[in-house]
């Protein structure tokens, strides 16, 4: 069996399409955008053609849409601005929930630092949270509510369109990471009542170390890099016209086959998840019908997480137990703490996201090989053995 690789929420392959839409703008169309002469302008071309490609994507104006280097960076701007416009007005009170990724709860944490309070709303066992709750924790003070549109480790797809409409009520900047559901499912920032959102080109078949942001047209994006005049003042650098080529001609490709990527991708996550569940005190985390046709995240009992993945490396099986971004970390997904699971349950978690490129056959040897590591590992567990003997109670029923 060749290399299975389901990890595509920490990265995806490049596709044909991205590759070969990138490949000119790395040796014959070379120019600098900003420059005034032909070969500059060519550039430039490119560059508001790719900007019209995902405007079009997100179903936004073009000149809603700003460059960055990648999601992180864009979840930055868009909540610093918020935060800087909102304490010019008074306002210094932010809304978001426990368990987002790093790159907005690190931000967060930076805020609270410079006087900012913020409001971290718990999810359901589940992971969702709702527009009500959403409603009852805004405040006059409230400058901002950052919320992800689909969550990175579990999957949850939130209720986007009645938290934005909520805020949109109140007067409250509404920004959401979008990064692991742009490309993926349908997202109209329009009618999703979206005022921010950021995207990263590598979760949806682009390159790595680019991104691009929406900022709806009337509220304020502050410059986050200075410098130079590019992107029209408010993020300064020479833009890689190749990676964002590659990017739009990525996302435009996704948007292009979504229904059949969702219907195929749906159809080999529910055969997993079933085949999964049916080892003992096994759970899926996360809600089975709100969540991205892709990721399947469970849970199994008296289990390590990197002894799991360590395993099914072993047998070709490319998998993570949560964010890639946090896999050096010994501590547990702060994901699955928030979903109220004690931490011997949230250390044994595997995290498999697929792709259209997967097929019936991998996901027949996942499988097959999963309660065979997962059996391994539990016999070197002195956790496990605590289990079996009743020394411990089970916390997933078998």
């Amino acid at each position: 069996m060749k290399t299975v690789y389901v990890d595509n929420a920490a990265t995806t392959a490049m596709s044909d399409t991205a590759i070969e839409a990138m490949l000119p703008y790395l040796k014959e169309v070379y120019g600098n955008p900003s420059s005034l002469h032909t070969v500059g302008q060519v550039a430039k071309e490119a560059l508001d053609s790719a900007r019209e490609k995902i405007a079009k994507c997100l179903n936004c104006e073009p000149r809603e849409v700003y460059f960055t280097s990648g999601g992180s960076e864009s979840d930055n701007q868009c909540i610093c601005s918020a935060a800087i416009n909102g304490a010019r007005k008074g306002k210094k009170h932010i809304i978001s929930t426990a368990f987002e990724h790093h790159a907005v709860l690190h931000t967060l944490k930076k805020l609270e630092k410079e006087g900012f309070e913020v409001t971290y709303l718990d999810v359901h066992s589940n992971g969702l949270v709702t527009a009500k709750e959403v409603e009852k924790a805004i405040r006059p003070d409230t400058a901002l509510v950052t919320i992800m549109y689909a969550n990175n480790e579990v999957g949850t797809i939130q209720p986007i369109r009645e938290i934005g409409a909520v805020c949109r009520k109140a007067g409250v900047v509404f920004h959401t990471d979008a990064v692991q559901a742009v490309g993926h499912i349908p997202v109209a920032v329009q009618a999703d009542n979206i005022d921010m959102l950021s995207i990263s080109a590598h979760k949806f078949h682009g390159p790595k170390g680019v991104g691009a942001l929406y900022c709806r047209r009337g509220i304020p994006l502050n410059t986050f890099i200075e410098g130079g005049a590019q992107e029209r003042g408010r993020r300064a650098g020479t833009e890689n016209i190749g990676g964002i080529v590659a990017m739009a001609a990525a996302l435009q490709e996704a948007c292009e086959h979504m229904s059949e990527n969702i219907e195929k991708e749906k159809a080999l996550r529910d055969k997993l998840i079933e085949g999964l569940l049916k080892i003992p005190y096994s759970r899926l985390n996360g809600d089975l019908k709100q969540r991205l046709p892709n990721n399947v995240n469970i849970s199994f009992e008296g289990t390590e997480g990197e002894s799991l993945l360590l395993h099914l490396d072993a047998k070709g099986i490319c998998a993570s137990s949560g964010s890639a971004c946090t896999t050096a970390s010994l501590e547990p997904s702060h994901v699955l703490l928030s979903l109220g699971l004690p931490h011997e349950i949230a250390h044994g978690s595997l995290r498999l996201t697929l792709s259209e490129e997967n097929t019936e056959e991998q996901i027949d040897y996942i499988i097959k090989e999963v309660p065979e590591v997962v059996k391994t590992v539990r016999g070197i567990s002195s956790f496990w053995d605590d289990l079996e003997s009743g020394k411990i109670k089970h916390f997933i029923k078998k």
